[in-house]
């Protein structure tokens, strides 16, 4: 086969694009799409997207349903981006964020995943105000005192937040802590409904934060994106003042995680 003056086949990196432009439209449309109106989306002609559909199929990164013969993306695809999803990328995409974050609230900001039973700070930054919390990266914290680790609570399915609730040790860090299984579970369900949640001097007496989750491309909370601050400087007011600002850049770093934009938003 011939190639051009640079080495390439005439029409590889246009099929390549092409394949793409299809993957990314089928991945568009999470109840699956047809051929004709997936041909229609990307400007193809139907004999040409029917052949890059029928190697993609082969290959596993599209699969068709069955019933309605409709395109939806592949297993494999999601195992690619989980691998390219690690702690480290979280990290280099967060801190971004976190410092736009702290820059609009004035105040530290804090990326968090879930660690067992606890949850793990792996990106924070701090704000422009004079007092800021000192918290190191690498902190770790418990689930059920903390807006971040709520979140985390909040992501289980019913059945793991019973099995945490039934093992996990409530343990009074403040006179704020909840320590009663029941009441932290009506929280929890609180968080779940409003997307929300609160520490309240419940891990330092000294300190309020408010946390939301940060969703990845399966639509999941991957983790946790919160501001924090001493009391007397954040009232609960305040914080409540200042929940869009986390929204915004919960929602933010969500579509950098491949988050779907309406789980994002």
């Amino acid at each position: 086969m011939a190639e051009d003056s640079d080495g390439r086949q005439p029409g590889g990196v246009q099929s390549i694009g092409r394949a793409f432009a299809i993957l990314e439209e089928v991945a568009r449309n999470r109840e699956g799409i047809g051929l004709a109106d997936l041909s229609k989306r990307v400007g193809l002609h139907n004999s040409t997207t029917f052949h890059i559909v029928k190697t993609m199929v082969s290959l596993g990164y599209l699969r068709q349903l069955k019933d309605s013969k409709r395109y939806r993306i592949g297993r494999p695809l999601f195992a690619l981006a989980a691998g390219a999803l690690d702690e480290t990328e979280m990290v280099s995409l967060a801190t971004p964020v976190l410092e736009d974050l702290s820059r609009v609230s004035g105040e530290s900001s804090h990326f968090a995943v879930r660690m067992g039973d606890a949850v793990v700070v792996i990106a924070r930054t701090t704000g422009p105000s004079a007092f800021q919390l000192t918290d190191r990266v690498g902190v770790v914290r418990p689930a059920h005192a903390t807006a971040l680790g709520k979140v985390m609570l909040a992501a289980l399915a019913p059945d793991q937040l019973d099995r945490f609730l039934e093992r996990a040790d409530l343990k009074p860090l403040t006179p704020k802590t909840v320590t009663d299984p029941q009441i932290l579970r009506r929280e929890i369900d609180e968080v779940r409904r409003s997307g929300i949640a609160f520490d309240d001097g419940e891990f330092d007496p000294e300190v309020r934060c408010a946390a939301v989750p940060v969703r990845d491309f399966t639509g999941q909370a991957v983790g946790a994106i919160g501001i924090s601050g001493p009391i007397w400087r954040l009232s609960i007011q305040t914080l409540q003042g200042r929940i869009k600002d986390v929204k915004r850049a919960a929602d933010e770093l969500s579509l950098q995680f491949g988050a779907p934009a309406d789980d994002a938003g």
